[in-house]
């Protein structure tokens, strides 16, 4: 991989139209169904996300991370049908809640294609990350682009049952 690489992005089609997408996607309580790198446990508000500067919070789980964790995650993108995305900050070891994410960002962007079918982008974008200390520790990216892929699979699959 290229060390100046700032972030990764996988695309599909899925034959659903985009509103029934975005529903599944403003959902955070149904994240683990298409979270392809098997980090992602519950969500711990089930609320469905309204816009951009809301915040919610994920139970997570990565042996990398020192095993179970909680995210905040700050919704930066928000345009119905066609946008979503958040940048996640984890909890400090005391159960504090952070007051701003460390830089990098899931954005998934849905473009129709007719009716009744999508072309969904997945991004995971490190390039706002800062910290010297941070780049190091993740060893960005965290997530491979064969778990991002993995993640649009099972958004479809996830969309088509639902």
């Amino acid at each position: 991989m290229n060390s100046n690489q700032t972030h990764l992005t996988v695309t599909r089609t899925v034959d659903v139209p985009a509103k029934d997408l975005f529903d599944l996607l403003t959902l955070p309580a149904r994240h683990p169904e298409f979270d392809g790198s098997g980090t992602v446990r519950s969500a711990d508000n089930t609320e469905r996300i309204h816009k951009s500067g809301e915040k919610f919070v994920m139970n997570m789980h990565r042996e990398a991370m020192g095993g179970d964790y909680r995210t905040h995650n700050f919704v930066t993108a928000y345009d119905e049908n066609k946008m979503i995305g958040w940048q996640p900050a984890p909890e400090g070891e005391d159960g504090s809640a952070p007051t701003e994410p460390l830089g990098w960002e899931w954005l998934y962007e849905l473009k129709a294609q007719g009716a009744d079918s999508t072309e969904v982008s997945l991004t995971y974008d490190w390039s706002k990350v800062t910290d010297q200390k941070l780049l190091e520790k993740v060893g960005f990216p965290a997530i491979p682009q064969e778990d991002l892929e993995q993640s649009l699979n099972l958004l479809a699959a996830a969309v088509t049952k639902s």
